[in-house]
């Protein structure tokens, strides 16, 4: 074929009743007619540098490019399975079906990605016994997904009208919450989808969350700093606590019995409440040396973890507000290198996800403080984090507009794993009290008589120390003949 100036035309030849070939002007677009003819050569060989400066426009990598052609059909959900040979030609813009994440070598965790957001997802939970997951997002949207097949099952509606901070659902997986930029909280009943309120404020409701048994929901609020406990049936006001923190509350959340809620704040102060009571129970001040940013407590009730800007965590005594000067608060220092944004422990408390805006998900070994391993792969900020009840998946929110589930079912047969406790010399036992498994040093003078987890011990400490406090009143009592009197204090105290 005759070359042709850009933006004419092509054209064909057609032989004339005089046996000369004539030029007859084609309808088809130039790129399509050299297309047509481009197949009906025979095949030849590229060279290399050609092929370099393809994969560079694309800004992919010929090792992305390869690893891209076999992992897309991947299902790493299904680890045993043989995935099938591609049916269909690579092309390079298909890298963004792969399915692993940039793990270290010997560290990779199998994971599914749910995509489906248009804008940042800033909350992620597990409900209906681990089988489905809830979501909130920037784009106003609140989701149901399914956790096998990463399908959507339902969008709430009617949706918000601004951006969705937070949602939270019932131990039972019957109703859900979600607060967003509009001023609103709204309810919904998790299998029908039918919206059952929505509760309206003067001012944005940063936090939201459902106590364990249903009941309540705890609303931490931004401008005046207050918290709203409502009734979770029909959003009446049960309690109104007013300034509670000098800045703008970050969190809020439930203790396991529903009992006491738990506040955190842009002041780097730490509340604890009684719900029955509407008193404070405890106070720290400056917990940490920048914002707090989330809060959880272990499904016992007697820890509470706490995640901040200034890249740390850390676990207090929710009945002394006692820093452990030892194990997790110590090491956990060293987990991110960014601020920590989430936190949530397993429901045997054996180990705690962290998520950071280093674009990390870090898992935790409780007994000994120390990162067990880093799951990479998110492009952006991890918003929030989550555990499975069962301990085998978990979910994490990002700024990249995606949810991901981890399989983490044999994280502790991981080569990185085995090699990080070997190098720290640890062993592992069973808790004779709670059955829950633990690490401890072997190099430890005292690991053959060690024989119940950190937890275990130091409830058995609280315990002692309450026993002496009450064997002490008694005999004050019996000395001077008058009734001892107790009251009940919030000390404030420094991390």
């Amino acid at each position: 074929m005759a070359s042709q100036s850009p933006g004419t035309n092509g054209s064909s030849k057609t032989p004339s009743k005089d046996g000369t070939e004539t030029p007859q002007e084609s309808n088809l677009p130039l790129s399509l007619l050299h297309i047509r003819d481009v197949t009906n050569r025979r095949p030849s060989n590229l060279p290399w540098v050609d092929v370099v400066r393809a994969c560079g426009r694309f800004r992919l990598s010929l090792l992305q490019a390869r690893r891209g052609r076999l992992l897309p059909t991947l299902n790493p959900l299904a680890i045993g399975d043989e995935s099938p040979q591609p049916d269909t030609v690579w092309m390079p813009w298909m890298a963004q079906k792969v399915s692993w994440g940039d793990q270290e070598p010997l560290s990779k965790i199998p994971f599914k990605i749910m995509r489906g957001h248009e804008h940042i997802v800033t909350s992620c939970n597990f409900c209906v016994d681990d089988a489905k997951v809830l979501s909130g997002s920037y784009d106003c949207t609140v989701k149901l997904w399914d956790a096998m097949d990463g399908s959507i099952v339902r969008e709430f509606e009617p949706v918000p009208e601004g951006p969705v901070l937070e949602c939270s659902v019932t131990a039972d997986s019957r109703r859900i919450i979600a607060t967003s930029y509009d001023k609103t909280v709204r309810a919904w009943d998790l299998e029908t989808g039918k919206l059952l309120w929505k509760l309206g404020h003067e001012t944005f409701i940063v936090s939201a969350k459902l106590s364990p048994d249903g009941k309540y929901v705890v609303l931490g609020l931004d401008v005046d700093h207050g918290i709203f406990i409502i009734d979770a049936k029909d959003s009446t006001t049960v309690s109104h606590i007013k300034d509670p923190h000098m800045m703008s509350l970050t969190a809020c959340c439930f203790d396991p019995d529903s009992q006491k809620v738990a506040s955190v704040s842009f002041d780097r102060s730490i509340k604890i409440w009684d719900v029955t009571s509407q008193t404070t129970l405890l106070t720290i001040t400056k917990a940490h040396n920048n914002a707090i940013s989330n809060c959880c407590f272990t499904f016992s009730g007697h820890f509470l973890c706490t995640s901040s800007w200034d890249k740390t965590l850390k676990i207090w005594n929710v009945h002394t507000g006692e820093f452990r000067n030892r194990g997790a608060c110590v090491t956990l220092m060293q987990g991110h290198e960014g601020c920590v944004s989430s936190c949530h422990f397993a429901r045997d408390t054996s180990f705690l996800v962290s998520g950071g805006f280093d674009k990390t998900v870090a898992i935790w070994d409780v007994e000994e403080g120390y990162r067990k391993l880093s799951l990479k792969g998110h492009n952006d900020w991890v918003m929030d984090v989550s555990v499975s009840n069962n301990k085998k998946w978990i979910l994490s929110a990002s700024k990249d507009r995606t949810v991901r589930l981890w399989n983490i079912e044999e994280i502790d047969q991981i080569p990185l794993v085995i090699e990080h406790k070997k190098t720290r010399g640890l062993t592992v036992k069973q808790c004779e009290e709670c059955d829950r498994p633990f690490s401890i040093y072997e190099s430890d003078i005292f690991s053959e008589t060690v024989t119940k987890c950190v937890f275990c011990r130091m409830n058995a400490t609280d315990l002692s120390t309450e026993a002496s406090q009450s064997s002490e009143g008694e005999a004050s009592q019996s000395s001077e003949g008058e009734p001892s009197l107790s009251r009940e204090s919030s000390p404030d105290e420094e991390g």
